[in-house]
């Protein structure tokens, strides 16, 4: 199969047409702005991320993260290492079919290579989940540099050089970039079959179907692969709805539903295109003046805001807020050093987040393992002031 036939089918099976299925939203007029308001915001976060990106790289924080005494059993370094290779060997397979070989031929970036680097983008987003209160935390024994979390426009994780919840970079990087892609080209094919057989279904209900089965297909991939293997964990989980709670792969029911609606949206933002195979993100796209180089870079930056979207409200929003409520941590996970990454616990002074101690927050005071209160260097206690009252 030639690379136009293969091209064409996988647009065939994974794209909807918007003469076939409308989207659930009125279609503007060609004249619309929303292509250039989304590259504005596109541009925004990009920019976000190159200036926090160089920050971390050429700050204290880029720096190893050790992972203690604990080693991790055979059964988590085979499939982690496994994992790590496999993703590498296949990246450039997939920057090949996905954006240089149609670049070569056609001249122009496909939707797939826009959203692969949309989605390796999207990478960046991941410390956000711990960004008031640490309740996930990756497997130090994986190679890092730390992470960029410190960095983050308002975050209040307290966090040091060497200490720190680090991102396992061989893993992640490649994994949201064509990893999180492949599923959503899976999950668009599993939406035109679905569409094939009941021609009638409304959009509402084909979202929907899709929604239950990114839910399942994260169980499956979460609770019963990568949490057991030791790829990361959920410790501050609210073990009420968690699945085989109380150990260190316990992997709550939220999870599902926010890691599944992220799954669904990017499913749609592929599926739902209009006859020219443009995503609603893309809409106003002809009146981009400036040549051929200028509207691609607005047509990516617009995706690029759109891919965001998608994680940061659909997972990274609910997600903060649950992390403010989590359970405490469990013994079978705070006696693994490669899974507290030198944040709490032994060899500290601090305890391990829990709800009966309040949360720990950079450059304020904390309630160290003996229970006392441990005070920033050169702080003192507030003074007590006196009320005003009635002379005599």
């Amino acid at each position: 199969m030639s690379y136009s036939d293969t091209h064409e089918y996988l647009h065939w099976v994974s794209t909807e047409s918007l003469s076939e299925a409308a989207l659930p939203i009125e279609p503007g007029p060609r004249s619309s702005n929303r292509v250039k308001v989304l590259a504005g915001v596109g541009g925004v976060i990009l920019t976000l991320q190159i200036y926090v990106w160089v920050r971390w790289i050429t700050g204290p924080y880029f720096e190893r993260v050790p992972q203690g005494p604990s080693e991790p059993p055979l059964y988590m370094k085979i499939p982690l290492i496994a994992n790590a290779v496999i993703l590498w060997l296949a990246l450039p397979f997939a920057l090949w079919f996905f954006f240089i070989k149609p670049w070569r031929q056609e001249r122009r970036i496909t939707l797939d290579g826009m959203l692969l680097i949309s989605m390796g983008l999207m990478f960046f987003q991941d410390p956000f989940l711990n960004y008031f209160n640490t309740w996930c935390t990756y497997n130090t024994w994986l190679w890092n540099r730390g992470s960029w979390a410190p960095y983050l426009p308002g975050t209040t994780a307290s966090e040091e050089p060497g200490a720190m919840v680090a991102e396992p970079l061989l893993t992640n990087a490649p994994g949201y970039a064509y990893g999180v892609l492949l599923i959503t080209i899976i999950g668009c094919a599993i939406m035109r079959k679905i569409k094939a057989r009941r021609p009638n279904i409304s959009n509402l209900r084909l979202i929907l179907i899709t929604y239950a089965i990114a839910f399942v297909f994260d169980f499956v991939m979460e609770a019963l692969v990568l949490l057991p293997t030791g790829l990361y964990t959920y410790p501050g989980a609210i073990q009420a709805v968690s699945f085989n709670a109380g150990t260190y792969y316990q992997w709550p029911v939220y999870e599902g539903l926010m890691w599944g609606g992220v799954q669904t949206a990017l499913c749609c933002l592929r599926y739902f295109t209009d006859d020219r195979g443009r995503t609603v993100m893309e809409r106003g796209l002809d009146g981009v003046r400036g040549g051929f180089v200028r509207q691609q870079f607005t047509r990516f930056l617009a995706i690029f805001a759109g891919v965001s979207a998608c994680f940061f409200f659909f997972y990274n929003v609910p997600a903060i807020y649950l992390g403010m409520h989590a359970d405490p941590w469990p013994e079978d996970h705070q006696k693994r050093s490669y899974f507290n990454g030198g944040i709490c616990g032994e060899g500290t002074d601090k305890p391990c987040p829990h709800p009966d101690l309040p949360m720990h927050r950079n450059h304020t005071g904390y309630i160290n393992t003996d229970g006392q209160l441990v005070l920033p260097e050169g702080a003192t206690m507030p003074t007590v002031v006196p009320f005003d009252r009635p002379a005599g």
